[in-house]
């Protein structure tokens, strides 16, 4: 029989610790049949559709909202995803649900809640008739797991790679585990483990320790044990400041949920025995500059992770564009999200020479405007379609992507991208659309962690991970916590 499924998305990653809160106007919203704009944009909602399709659901599309990863969420935007759902429950119920299929991201808090998705799961639960329908979906590697929403959920499904390459792919995982449980009745239980630790985002890549090693063994507990359906490991996100935030382990089993636990515990004790790793930090941006200005060749990465835009910085620190500048760069590129400095561009001409403050519109730790002589080299609309259908912006935004007016203007030997929004620096495609070839610059400023990777790393002669000031700090200890649970590393000795 046909089995007919309730979809829906909210995805944000949320910074606590930003002094700027997110709104309902700052989240991209469809509604119903809106939300099938989605096919063959490359996002997780375009890869549960490509399931559903093949698998004959009816699909109820109920509401996906989306906005990027920045400050709490107003309690309007969570409300405004509940009552969407909740009407959509309550209309469709008389005719049956077999199952609920979620895109969420595992690391939102609001001004209310600190744990989001458990919350409007358990709200979910709360329904007459939808307490015991399977609720599937897929769940960011930097997931903060709490226990509601591994009691609530049935089988939540990570992304497995970081940068993450295969957000679609585990997003159609979740699917196929939905259509699996809703045909064989089958109901899983969710276990999880959490050491304490909690790592900043640039310690968390797959393609290095200690994540490299905790996901092969994962992937081998499912190839081994039939009975566990999934495991997950999440890395967790630092700059949402919950109880629970940080590392975690879950296995979506059939099985013993102790066997399951005990094999868990066992990612636990290599995590807690290789900690370290994780944790890690940069280098002084004078002592690099010091070192590339002399170097030919390129291009050189500067890696500005204080002002990682995936991680809900605001994307217009100006200490890189401060040195490159103080150290008379030759051939350098940086892109600064500043909606003001293109604004007062606006009624120049190209080539024209005129005196523009950048950067300190977000008032962020590190943003101190600059003011500089600039020649305006050109403007454009902002808008680009990603060159690799599989970059990290693609779990977010899909393939189009809009960063709003654009203009580029030159100081000395270093072009500044100025955006009206602020876009992760995740596809070269962002440079190419705006007359630029990053291939054949000498240095280039990279607002990341490491979700630049899978675009800069084929291209870069050297990268150099930056120790500077910002909200998305790399020492964790100078963040003031007030809800994790304690002790945990690095913030106490364990």
């Amino acid at each position: 029989m046909t089995k007919r499924v309730l979809l829906a998305g909210l995805l944000h990653e949320t910074h606590t610790f930003l002094r700027h809160p997110t709104t309902l106007s700052d989240f991209q919203v469809r509604r119903g049949a809106e939300m099938h704009a989605a096919e063959g944009d490359a996002s997780p909602l375009d890869g549960m559709l490509e399931v559903a399709r093949a698998a004959r659901w009816e699909v109820i599309p109920v509401i996906d909202m989306r906005a990027q990863p920045s400050g709490t969420i107003a309690d309007e935007a969570i409300e405004h995803f509940w009552s969407a759902f909740e009407e959509a429950a309550s209309r469709e119920l008389p005719r049956g649900i077999d199952g609920i299929c979620l895109n969420l991201h595992g690391a939102m808090v609001s001004q209310t809640l600190l744990d989001v998705e458990g919350e409007l799961m358990r709200r979910m639960r709360s329904v007459a008739g939808l307490e015991t329908v399977p609720i599937c979906g897929v769940l960011d590697l930097h997931g903060n797991i709490t226990p509601a929403m591994a009691r609530h959920g049935t089988g939540l499904i990570s992304y497995r790679v970081n940068p993450h390459t295969d957000a679609r792919a585990a997003a159609m995982d979740g699917a196929r585990l939905l259509d699996r449980l809703m045909r064989t009745g089958e109901r899983p239980i969710t276990v999880v483990e959490q050491p304490p630790i909690v790592w900043p985002p640039t310690g968390t890549g797959t393609e290095t320790e200690p994540m490299r090693t905790l996901e092969a063994y994962a992937r081998e507990i499912e190839a081994t044990h039939p009975e566990i359906l999934a495991v997950n490991v999440f890395a967790g996100f630092s700059y949402s400041d919950l109880r629970e935030a940080g590392v975690s382990f879950t296995a979506v089993t059939l099985g013993d949920p102790e066997a399951a636990r005990t094999l868990l515990r066992r990612l636990s004790t290599y995590a807690l025995e290789h900690r370290e790793l994780g944790n890690v930090l940069g280098t002084s941006l004078d002592t690099v500059m010091r070192q590339i200005v002399t170097e030919d060749g390129g291009p050189v990465v500067l890696i500005e992770s204080a002002d990682n835009i995936g991680g809900g910085a605001p994307g217009d620190l100006t200490p890189v564009l401060r040195a490159l500048i103080d150290h008379q760069a030759r051939n350098a590129a940086v892109a600064i999200a500043d909606p003001e400095a293109v604004r007062h561009l606006a009624g120049t001409a190209v080539g024209e020479r005129v005196q523009v403050r950048i950067g300190g519109w977000s008032d962020e730790l590190g943003s101190d405007p600059i003011t500089l002589e600039v020649e305006v080299l050109s403007r454009g609309n902002g808008r680009f379609t990603l060159e690799d259908l599989n970059s990290h912006l693609a779990a977010f935004n899909g393939k189009y992507i809009d960063m709003g007016p654009c203009t580029v203007v030159r100081s000395g030997g270093v072009r500044i991208l100025l955006t009206s929004r602020k876009v992760a620096p995740f596809d070269l495609g962002q440079w190419r659309s705006q007359g630029i070839d990053p291939e054949r610059l000498s240095i280039i400023g990279v607002k990341a962690a490491v979700g630049h990777r899978r675009a800069y790393d084929p291209i870069a002669t050297a990268s150099y991970l930056l120790d500077t000031p910002g909200p998305c700090a790399n020492d964790l200890r100078t963040l003031p916590f007030q809800h994790i649970r304690r002790p945990i590393y690095p913030l106490d000795p364990v």
